[in-house]
């Protein structure tokens, strides 16, 4: 395992941007190497739960840090026009030097903002969106002219300016399953989570073991042909209570091919937040 990295909420009291700068900036301080925000138009599945705008918010960390990566683990690709996320992300790449990650995915099925705000709720029609979002950020991230005509989305003729410095495209799904890892081999990472798991964040039982991890990239290995420069990340839940066994399993998963694990800190009070990021990766 190469890296580690924080994920934290945008709702309840992470809905302050400048806690999520401190805490971004502790986390630096402690040892990880990156910081990563799940990205919800209303967190948690509330109406009246205070959210912030990941985008403003992340913004705030790069200004707080110098050295990690921040990114979103994951941004639903049907809730964006792709061109307004694309200047959203250059810009923050911009800000940051170049450490910017951009989590995609089809969404969460329990997001209720897909509901609330007329938004696409169908998995299939999530799906076609975020796969024509996807060729059009690549292609405007390309630093070259660039023209799209797709089902949902058409782009005629853009020079994308000022080019990203470097932005790297996690595609985050279901395993087992083969639609988000063909997805994911086609750009620059991976983060699975297990479908049957009733709570991925919460379950530590039901989690990718070192067999899953070898077996997606034999997956990724077979679409594009190596595995090099492609990131898996695994991990996307609180902290087990035995630390010595949280190692060793983090020391499997690495074993077996896996590149970042990442460690969700749930919503807690400001200080519980504050110690959450300031505790320093559990390192093999």
């Amino acid at each position: 395992m190469t890296s580690f990295g924080l994920e934290l909420p945008c709702g309840a009291a992470c809905a302050d941007p400048r806690l999520l700068a401190e805490l971004a900036r502790r986390a630096e301080d402690a040892g990880w190497d990156g910081v990563f925000l799940e990205d919800y138009l209303v967190y948690n599945a509330s109406p009246d739960c205070p959210t912030a705008d990941v985008w403003v918010a992340l913004a705030a960390m790069a200004v707080a840090t110098g050295a990690i990566r921040l990114g979103t683990t994951v941004t639903g690709g049907a809730r964006h026009l792709p061109w307004e996320l694309a200047r959203r992300v250059t810009t923050l790449d911009q800000l940051s030097g170049g450490r910017v990650v951009l989590g995609l995915g089809v969404g969460d099925p329990n997001d209720d903002a897909y509901r609330r705000f007329g938004g696409v709720s169908d998995p299939r029609a999530r799906a076609s969106l975020l796969n024509e979002s996807l060729e059009i950020l690549v292609g405007l991230f390309g630093g070259k002219r660039f023209s799209f005509a797709g089902e949902h989305f058409r782009v005629d003729d853009v020079l994308w300016q000022p080019a990203p410095v470097s932005v790297p495209i996690w595609i985050g799904g279901g395993w087992p399953g083969r639609a988000a890892v063909t997805r994911a081999a086609r750009h620059d990472g991976f983060l699975p989570y297990r479908r049957s798991s009733g709570n991925p964040y919460v379950d530590a039982t039901d989690e990718l073991s070192a067999g899953d991890v070898a077996e997606i990239l034999d997956r990724v290995r077979a679409d594009r042909g190596s595995v090099e420069g492609f990131d898996l990340v695994v991990g996307g839940r609180r902290r087990r209570a035995d630390w010595s066994a949280e190692r060793l399993h983090v020391a499997a998963v690495a074993s077996a091919g896996a590149t970042w694990w990442m460690e969700w800190v749930p919503p807690g009070t400001p200080d519980e937040m504050r110690a959450a990021a300031s505790r320093p990766p559990l390192r093999p």
